[in-house]
């Protein structure tokens, strides 16, 4: 089985088991983007929110020097490949609206609260 003999898929099961005991609070494993040079940005920038907090898609569009491509950075991240490692969950809209989670918005509102209730 490719789980089994991959040990950085091991890591990552073993992380995000974590993660959801409340035991971890950050991923400590090797990630290459693959995608566009802005949804590469847009992407590292979420690795700068940290657990228990929040953004609108205004403050990571000017994190990533680019304050009027806030449709863009949405956009990039409900591509986001390997989300809750790469934690687009805690990007928000204006008013801590919750929006557009391509998980949707029931499980954006479990990770939220799993981060808040153990920040």
């Amino acid at each position: 089985m490719i789980v089994e003999s991959n040990p950085i898929i091991q890591q990552a099961a073993e992380q995000l088991r974590q993660y959801f005991a409340r035991k971890r609070t950050t991923f400590d494993l090797p990630i290459t983007f693959t995608g566009t040079e802005f949804q590469r940005r847009a992407w590292q920038s979420l690795l700068n929110i940290p657990y228990g907090e929040t953004r609108s898609y205004l403050q990571q569009a000017r994190a990533i020097g680019n304050p009027k491509a806030v449709r863009a950075v949405g956009r990039a991240n409900g591509l986001n490949p390997i989300a809750i490692v790469v934690p687009c969950h805690r990007v928000i809209g204006k008013s801590d609206k919750l929006t557009g989670y391509a998980g949707g918005l029931e499980k954006i509102q479990f990770l939220l609260n799993l981060e808040r209730k153990n920040a």
